[in-house]
Formats: C-alpha cells, sequence, structure tokens
C-alpha cells in the first residue's frame, strides 16, 4: 500500500465489535479500490449500555490511534451509539478528517411504510439518545413509530459467532421477546410493515427475525447510504481510490479470532485479505 499518496491510504472504521461488519460489507460493494482498517473495540462492549462520556472517550481514543498508527484517510463509524454520544465531538476534534457516522434509517422508513406504522429496534443508548428523539419528531408526522430498546440483543449476536458456550437459541428467543411486546407486524391496518434496524449487529439477526416476521415486512438497514456517504465525501476531497486490489485490515480490542470468523461468514473475506492484529488501547 502506497501511504504517499492520500489516496491510497486507508478508511477507518470502527464499532464496538462486529456489528459494524455490515457497514464494512456495504462499504467494499461501494468502494472495492479501497483499503479499510476495522478495529472492533470488543474488549470494551457493548457500547449500547454504556454511558455516553465512556463511549465519547473510547471513540476518541480509537479515532486518534487509526490516525497515528494507520494513517487513514477517512473515518467511519459504524455504531449508532458512538455516533450519537460521540460525533460531534468527534467532528470538532478532527476537522480535517472526513467522517461518516450511522443513524436509525427512519426518515427513509416513513417514506416507504404503506401501513404508516414503523418499527424501529436498537440499543438503549441509541433509542433514548437525545439526538435520535430529536431525529425521530422530524418524521413522526409521517408515520407512527414503535420504538423498542433491545437489552442484550447485540451482545447475543456477538456470542453466537465462534463462540461453542452461547445459546444458539438466544438471538433468535431476544428477537421474539422485543418483536412481539412492539405489536403486531404485517401489512394489514393498524400493523407495521416496516422495521428499522438500529443497531449494526441487528443486520446479522436478519435471519431470526425473518422468520418471526415473515416476507412482508421490509427491513431497512443503514449500510448503503453509509456507503454512499462515504464515496461523496472522498471524491469531494480527492481522495478516492480508482484503481488496485482493495484490502482489509481486521482489529481487535478483545477476542480477535470470533472477529475474523465473523469476516469469513459474512463477509466472505480472502484470506490473503486478513490481517489478524491485537491492540491494546
Amino acid at each position: 500500500m502506497d501511504n504517499t499518496d492520500p489516496s491510497h491510504q486507508p478508511i477507518g472504521v470502527f464499532d464496538s465489535g462486529i456489528g459494524g461488519l455490515s457497514i464494512l460489507q456495504a462499504l467494499r460493494d461501494e468502494l472495492p479500490h479501497e483499503h479499510f482498517v476495522y478495529l472492533a473495540d470488543s474488549g470494551h462492549a457493548p457500547y449500547g449500555e454504556r454511558g455516553d462520556t465512556f463511549v465519547t472517550q473510547r471513540t476518541r481514543t480509537i479515532t486518534q490511534h487509526l490516525r497515528d498508527q494507520h494513517h487513514i484517510k477517512a473515518l467511519v463509524v459504524a455504531c449508532n451509539t458512538a455516533t450519537t454520544a460521540a460525533i460531534h465531538h468527534t467532528r470538532t476534534e478532527h476537522p480535517d478528517l472526513p467522517l461518516v457516522g450511522v443513524e436509525p434509517a427512519i426518515k427513509p422508513a416513513a417514506s416507504h411504510t404503506q401501513t404508516g406504522r414503523v418499527g424501529v429496534i436498537g440499543t438503549r443508548g441509541t433509542v433514548t439518545s437525545a439526538k435520535f428523539n430529536t431525529l425521530l419528531a422530524t418524521v413522526q408526522p409521517h408515520a407512527d413509530f414503535v420504538v423498542q430498546p433491545c437489552d442484550g440483543l447485540a451482545t447475543a449476536i456477538e456470542r453466537a459467532v465462534g463462540q461453542t458456550a452461547a445459546d444458539p437459541d438466544e438471538v433468535l428467543a431476544l428477537c421474539r421477546k422485543y418483536t412481539e411486546a412492539m405489536g403486531p407486524f404485517g401489512t394489514g391496518p393498524g400493523q407495521m410493515d416496516t422495521l428499522v434496524l438500529g443497531c449494526t449487529h441487528y443486520v446479522f439477526a436478519t435471519p431470526q427475525l425473518r422468520s418471526l416476521l415473515g416476507d412482508s415486512v421490509r427491513f431497512i438497514d443503514t449500510g448503503a447510504p453509509v456507503a454512499r456517504q462515504t464515496r461523496r465525501l472522498l471524491a469531494a476531497v480527492g481522495r478516492l481510490n480508482l484503481s488496485g486490489q482493495g484490502s482489509v485490515t481486521l482489529l481487535s480490542t478483545g477476542q480477535r479470532q470470533a472477529l475474523v470468523q465473523a469476516a469469513q461468514r459474512w463477509l466472505d473475506l480472502p484470506a490473503m485479505a486478513q490481517q489478524r492484529d491485537a491492540v491494546a488501547i
């Protein structure tokens, strides 16, 4: 990799764990020539049940590490909770760094619903935040939103990857618990025909959610819009990499093998693209 050319420098992507791999997948589809450094802060997860001060400090530490050690040209905060708690501070501290965050896709959901009722699932840290509720207030005139915090679901999804001690039915049980608490899903009057996956981890629970809610309910996540925004920001500053084969470096502050197994399972990464490093930050 030629780091002397700004366009060849990597894009940093981070999440509290494996959930941001769903964003990385969309980024690789949109930007096949780019190099990515993905950091899973699994040693300090889950973020969704932590306070804003903790999440902001972790975001600050990780951003500085990726800049100092990997010379990233842009940063994607692939975590709804970290975006909510810390993206404003990160933009202030790194005004020269193109920065993309994620937020629950409730605006597209309001446009797509036919019944006028939309379900939103997310971590408690995301759906109880002032930032989320300000966003929700802007679209509530256009649809009725049923918002459900899903304590433990992101952690269960993490455990389900390469962990023999995990309960294989845990993710399904939690999905059932929370969707049943929300009310009826479907295309009939008064039913929710759209479900916003308000945590990047939840994309990996799509099979369980689909088995519970059926094929008529539309799921909306943020991967593709985030990837398109990343492309726009890089193009605006002349840092798009338009040639060569892209690569992925995987970093974790916790169990790196779980991250590697998740990447192999969901991203189908070629072995040559995986650098399996652990970091202590």
